[in-house]
């Protein structure tokens, strides 16, 4: 998680990304982004998850360096994937000092640089743009102006993933920028808004997917994902003990049934990012760049 010193809203985003509000206040933003991202992980870290926090530098300026998932992917093989970004801002995010550092508790074998593909004007933008059936080896993906077809199909080809991939598009009839705020995968969990896939066929085989892989689905409105209800990670604590994450926003969108069979699947944890989630159309989720490197061999 990268902690912010530059938080703010990002007007070369704002285009693409309709989670971004135009009329949030933005009084102080940096001090309450920066309150509530320490709220966070201090949740986490209260739940047991192990949380690497990466101070971010004032200069090169990046308002969005908070939500580092779209830069940066890490796998379980020591494979850490680099991402093409729309955004010119968003492309100063990407710091080698960082993947560095993580190799004093990880092992990181090869990296895996796809952001050559931001001089053809084509674009990839991590787990934000993917979300990730890691177990199964399945990267579904909406395709926006921020999800281009070759370029996940170059990450497929690298990871050994299948590519799901379908149009999405929000109540207004505008392109979804992220496929990480319409659906989210568990281990034995999916939450998805099936209402944003507006092609029957690809909503099917979404669903086929989803099913064949024996993920029970959980289906949230539009008002839900406008909450960020979608944009959820389960992660593991250091007892072994599944976590559901979301925002408080999240939280109180879902209705009790929602919530009691996501209970089912590993404990709710959310917190209060109210700022970060109305200014930089993201949420809980977009903050954690989950870590599943191998660990690097201690010598003793």
């Amino acid at each position: 998680m990268i902690s912010p010193v530059n938080f703010g809203f990002n007007e070369e985003t704002a285009e693409s990304n309709a989670f971004q509000n135009r009329a949030a206040d933005k009084n102080g933003v940096q001090e309450k982004a920066l309150n509530e991202f320490n709220r966070m992980v201090n949740t986490l870290r209260h739940n047991g998850v192990d949380v690497t926090v990466i101070e971010d530098t004032p200069q090169p300026y990046t308002p969005d360096s908070i939500f580092p998932n779209n830069w940066v992917s890490f796998h379980n093989d020591g494979t850490v994937f680099l991402y093409p970004m729309q955004a010119e801002n968003r492309r100063l995010e990407r710091r080698e000092d960082i993947i560095a550092d993580m190799e004093d508790k990880f092992k990181v074998a090869h990296v895996i640089d796809l952001s050559r593909f931001e001089g053809e004007h084509k674009f990839l933008e991590g787990t934000g743009s993917m979300v990730l059936d890691r177990e199964n080896k399945i990267a579904y993906a909406c395709l926006s102006p921020r999800t281009d077809k070759e370029v996940l199909n170059q990450f497929c080809e690298h990871a050994g993933y299948t590519a799901v991939s379908f149009d999405a598009a929000d109540e207004k009839g505008k392109a979804i920028y992220h496929t990480n705020v319409l659906m989210c995968i568990g281990s034995n969990f999916a939450v998805i808004c099936l209402d944003s896939i507006p092609n029957p066929h690809e909503r099917f085989v979404v669903v086929d997917s989803l099913k064949s892989t024996q993920k029970e689905i959980i289906d949230i409105s539009f008002a839900q994902m406008n909450q960020f209800a979608g944009n959820m990670l389960e992660v593991k604590n250091k007892a072994g003990e599944t976590l559901i994450v979301m925002s408080q926003n999240a939280y109180n969108a879902l209705d009790s049934e929602q919530r009691s069979k996501l209970a089912q699947f590993g404990k709710l944890v959310y917190a209060d990012i109210n700022t970060i989630e109305t200014n930089g159309g993201g949420s809980a989720r977009c903050m954690m760049a989950e870590v599943h490197l191998p660990a690097a061999l201690q010598i003793s």
